[in-house]
């Protein structure tokens, strides 16, 4: 982490009051989920921006855990491809080029229109339209916060996880990981071009047309890929 003085605790789950709320729960292994929870949003929220190196000390001290089960935190995000071991045994946040943002992108193309088409009519009701309300609801923000990052995880997760293919729907989750972390590294937002490419993917769900969903997703993935471009080259 950098030098300057961050304030992460406000945005972290309290780890003393979850520890003693229970017998037994403040061992390594349910401090090690939480840190490693709490870690996880921070990076994908673009709290932790890509390259930043983690110092273990001082991260410890602001979760309230020992260094134990943060660094089996640590180990499991590198495991995940969201930290990199640094030569001098540290971590830091992957940093994705521009390169590899563009060409997970076309696979995410490939991956997510097959999901989405096959999931068309197979999400509840329900489910879809509170997704739609809350997609409405961040659709007037001045930009794209943790709210926003939580329910575009909600939806395309939703759609991967309702084709049936759990190989497909894991593929699909590593990618968004990837894409993700070249966003972290480059501040980019697109709230209300979101808004409006997210509530046609979930008319299209509503509707059941398999056709109608895979070219919303489609129109959507290449849309945001030319927009970083866009944005990359000052056009």
């Amino acid at each position: 982490m950098k030098s300057k003085k961050r304030t992460l605790a406000p945005e972290l789950p309290d780890l003393s009051s979850t520890a003693q709320s229970g017998r037994g729960i403040r061992n390594t292994a349910n401090l090690s989920k939480l840190a490693h929870r709490a870690l996880t949003e921070l990076i994908l929220t673009r709290e932790l921006p890509g390259g930043e190196v983690i110092i273990e000390g001082r991260l410890a001290e602001t979760l309230d855990v020992s260094r134990t089960p943060l660094r089996e935190a640590l180990v499991r995000l590198a495991g995940e491809g969201l930290l990199v071991k640094q030569a001098s045994r540290s971590f830091a946040v992957r940093k994705v080029s521009a390169s590899e943002f563009f060409q997970s992108m076309k696979v995410r193309e490939t991956l997510e229109a097959e999901a989405t088409s096959t999931a068309a009519g197979r999400i509840p009701t329900d489910e879809l339209m509170d997704i739609r309300r809350e997609v409405q609801r961040l659709s007037t923000a001045r930009r794209q916060g943790r709210a926003h990052w939580q329910t575009d995880d909600r939806l395309h997760m939703a759609l991967a996880n309702a084709s049936g293919n759990a190989v497909l729907a894991e593929m699909i989750r590593e990618l968004r990981i990837r894409t993700r972390l070249f966003e972290v590294a480059r501040p980019f937002d697109r709230v209300r071009i979101d808004a409006e490419e997210h509530l046609a993917i979930i008319d299209a769900q509503l509707s059941g047309d398999a056709r109608e969903a895979r070219r919303t997703m489609l129109r959507h993935l290449r849309n945001l890929r030319k927009d970083v471009m866009e944005a990359l080259t000052g056009r």
